[in-house]
């Protein structure tokens, strides 16, 4: 069964609160697809929608550099939605295309790097607490 997204007229009223909460928020008049989807599981959406407003505003780091983890995490596990949303947030948020490319230079090299290590089984060294 694939789920359908939901329009706030149709989503249940617990889910219409989240979608609330998400529009004031973020100033917006609508909600991403990614969260019509969740609209289908009012419990899941609102745990799920105060982790991101909890994790994502800014603190020690910036919101800059958080959108640009979140998508360098999203690279690596290959999901394109998370690649498009979150590319768009860290452009907004100030990242320039010399950014964007260096961020994915390092994203394919520790990707390349960690899988090395993980072949040869490379124990950590002491100098690293190993």
């Amino acid at each position: 069964m694939k789920p359908e997204p939901l329009s706030y007229d149709t989503a249940p009223p617990a889910s219409q609160a989240v979608i609330d909460d998400i529009k004031q928020t973020r100033n917006v008049e609508d909600v991403n697809d990614f969260w019509k989807y969740l609209a289908n599981d009012p419990v899941t959406m609102k745990r799920t929608w105060e982790s991101v407003k909890e994790v994502m505003q800014p603190g020690a780091l910036d919101v800059l550099t958080k959108e640009m983890l979140y998508l360098a995490v999203s690279i690596t596990n290959s999901c394109t939605y998370c690649i498009a949303s979150h590319s768009a947030a860290a452009a907004k948020a100030g990242m320039s295309k010399e950014m964007f490319g260096e961020l994915v230079a390092v994203v394919g090299m520790a990707n390349e790097t960690n899988r090395l290590v993980t072949a040869y089984r490379v124990p950590v060294d002491k100098a690293f607490g190993g």
